[in-house]
């Protein structure tokens, strides 16, 4: 266990980020009534999120998933600026109303050069949705259709976030503290 292990609290309770989802489900599913989602998770953070956001989308939409992995991380607290794209996409997204889902968001950088890539596939659709949004972070602009939180400048982590792999199973957002 690592030193960070007694060093954090509760920034977002269980039950604010579950009904957050919930409540972003019903969003996506209004806005894309008729239609079929394609949601690409940004590995490894995004996979807890996006799989309980799936779930909260209407069963009348079908969904299908695909997975990316994308690094600017490493094992550091802020990000390097060196975008790595580690794992591809399975299929082309040609035509089909794409939904990228993150963990969070905070300069930009990875996301701005990843939409780039992916609306270069020519989508019929591309729309970013992230659990945690950190604006006063923000180095490239990137629009964020779908946000369950915006949160000061923190390492946070639970829900996906990690810290050198660990805690992302932590169902509540922890912040770090100093």
């Amino acid at each position: 266990m690592s030193e960070i292990s007694k060093k954090f609290g509760v920034m977002i309770p269980q039950e604010k980020v579950e009904e957050r989802i919930r409540e972003l489900g019903e969003e996506i599913s209004r806005d894309y009534a008729g239609k079929s989602i394609h949601m690409i998770c940004v590995l490894k953070g995004g996979v807890y999120f996006m799989t309980l956001l799936s779930r909260q989308i209407s069963e009348d939409i079908p969904v299908s998933l695909d997975f990316m992995s994308v690094s600017s991380y490493g094992n550091d607290f802020k990000s390097t600026g060196v975008v790595k794209i580690i794992k591809d996409l399975d299929e082309p997204l040609a035509g089909k109303d794409v939904i990228v889902v993150e963990d969070i968001i905070d300069s930009g950088r990875t996301l701005y050069y990843l939409l780039g890539i992916l609306q270069s596939r020519n989508p019929a659709s591309l729309k970013l949705c992230t659990l945690l949004d950190k604006p006063d972070r923000r180095e490239r602009d990137v629009k964020v259709d779908y946000t369950g939180f915006v949160i000061e400048d923190r390492f946070v982590l639970g829900c996906g976030m990690d810290y050198q792999q660990n805690y992302r199973n932590l169902p509540y957002i922890a912040v770090v503290e100093e």
